[in-house]
């Protein structure tokens, strides 16, 4: 029986971070993953997803580049090659998690894991038994994967999840997307740049609807803008497939109609992997199908833990990660351990123009009862945006007006994933208006418009 202090069941963001800061403080860790390490977010979703995002951010460049003064002729794309970029991408950092589990001493099982009496875990890969392992502590960490709904079911053809659309062997003429969460945005945005003709369908009011609602309209009006169509408050009754196509019912109130489009990409959440870990036998509890956990990530069957997709939401890389590291300092017994302020979760989706939010929208900081000073600030107005060439967006911040804690920030437009960290240190510090108009910004750059936004919230900005 081989024996460990920690024992993850996945190899994801979750996963691997976890067993590394085990490996760190001194706990003897294994991990148990069947596919690969890096898990969908680094194989199959966030990163080789950038990696096209990037293609497309090239082309759009090019096809502009005579606003800058270059002339560039004959711009055409091979997306086999974009595709073989992305997918060079993911396995270099794969391979690089592989070096990371070696160079830590975590020992790596190449199977399936599933929970096998107090403690144990049976792995087995293509019916074969791999090993049994015992462990004081099992961190749950198997992720999830794409929701399909009755009528809309993948064929990995003309119906596609995220996984194929991510490995297209040709363009298709017309695409319908189903969702425009971060997921289905970022795959219109991609499509979209390469001349495909977009269509989003969306079951709420307004595209993006988690984030903040000037945010969403404005990332609408820049997707229509595109030439996007943008259809909302309906939903997709069936698809119909033929040799020619796929034909779309779509249904707004009581009315219907249909379109016809090459391909359709369906995004419209995903399901906890929950199946044959093994819980029947345990004390552990399900939330619509998502395991139940405490702020410490321990679930009610004491020893059993669980990070990431397959525990609650929100459904992000970082937000595995960080709880990772919370329940591994939990277990080892480290001082001043904080559980997780998911006030402080971060959220991003690098369409074109960018949305990154972190804290309450407006909407939910009235609707808690905050009185509230709002400041807002425009790309137009920032120097180093205009000579970019990016002059659309807006940097939209929210404080409590009584004791100027920051409650939201809201952004739309270039590299507002990387300026959303700003406030996030902010809100982690619990910095108030004073400490970010205090902050020397650099000039030029864009990130001056965060300072310019917390301004504009109390009747000072400069520029504008």
């Amino acid at each position: 029986m081989n024996k460990f202090d920690v024992v993850v069941i996945g190899g994801g963001p979750g996963g691997y971070v976890a067993a590394i800061r085990a490996a760190q403080l001194g706990l003897k860790t294994a991990v148990v993953e069947a596919n690969h390490l890096g898990g969908i977010c680094l194989n199959w979703g966030c990163i080789p997803t950038k990696a096209l995002l990037r293609s497309a951010d090239v082309l759009r460049t090019i096809q502009h580049a005579d606003d800058f003064g270059i002339s560039v002729k004959n711009v055409s794309f091979d997306i086999k090659k974009i595709v073989k970029r992305s997918r060079e991408v993911a396995s270099q950092l794969s391979g690089g998690i592989g070096h990371l589990m070696k160079k830590n001493k975590i020992e790596v099982f190449d199977g399936y894991g599933k929970l096998n009496g107090k403690n144990t875990i049976k792995v087995e890969k293509d019916g074969k038994k791999i090993a049994d392992i015992q462990a004081t502590n099992i961190i749950l960490a198997t992720g999830a994967r794409a929701r399909t709904l009755p009528g809309l079911e993948s064929d990995g053809k003309q119906v596609l999840t995220y996984r194929e659309a991510m490995v297209p062997d040709d363009t298709p003429k017309s695409l319908l997307v189903v969702g425009s969460g971060a997921i289905g945005i970022e795959f219109a945005s991609f499509y979209n740049a390469l001349g495909v003709d977009v269509t989003v369908v969306e079951l709420a009011d307004r595209v993006m609807p988690v984030e903040d609602f000037e945010i969403s309209k404005l990332a609408q009006k820049a997707f229509e803008k595109q030439g996007m169509k943008i259809i909302t408050k309906t939903t997709v009754k069936d698809l119909k497939k033929s040799k020619d196509g796929v034909t779309a019912t779509l249904v707004t109130g009581e009315k219907e109609k249909t379109i016809k489009v090459d391909r359709v990409i369906t995004a419209v959440g995903i399901v906890p992997n929950t199946e044959n870990l093994g819980l029947e036998g345990t004390k552990v509890k399900l939330d619509r199908g998502h395991i139940v956990t405490d702020k410490w990530c321990e679930t009610d069957e004491k020893g059993i833990y669980a990070i990431g997709d397959v525990a609650s939401a929100p459904w992000l890389a970082h937000k595995a990660s960080h709880e990772g590291v919370v329940c591994i300092e939990k277990i080892a017994g480290k001082n001043n351990v904080h559980p997780m302020n998911k006030s402080n979760i971060p959220g991003c989706t690098y369409c074109h123009p960018q949305v990154a939010s972190v804290g309450l929208t407006e909407e939910a900081a009235k609707k808690a009862g905050h009185e509230i000073k709002v400041g807002r600030f425009p790309f137009i107005g920032n120097g180093k945006a205009i000579a970019m060439g990016e002059p659309e967006g807006l940097i939209k911040t929210i404080f409590d007006a009584k004791t100027g804690e920051l409650l939201g920030a809201h952004m739309i437009g270039a590299e507002v994933t990387e300026m959303i960290s700003a406030f996030l240190v902010g809100k982690t510090m619990e910095a108030t208006e004073a400490d970010f108009m205090h902050t020397i910004f650099p000039h030029p750059t864009q990130s001056e418009m965060l300072h310019e936004s917390v301004l504009d919230a109390f009747g000072q900005v400069v520029h504008m």
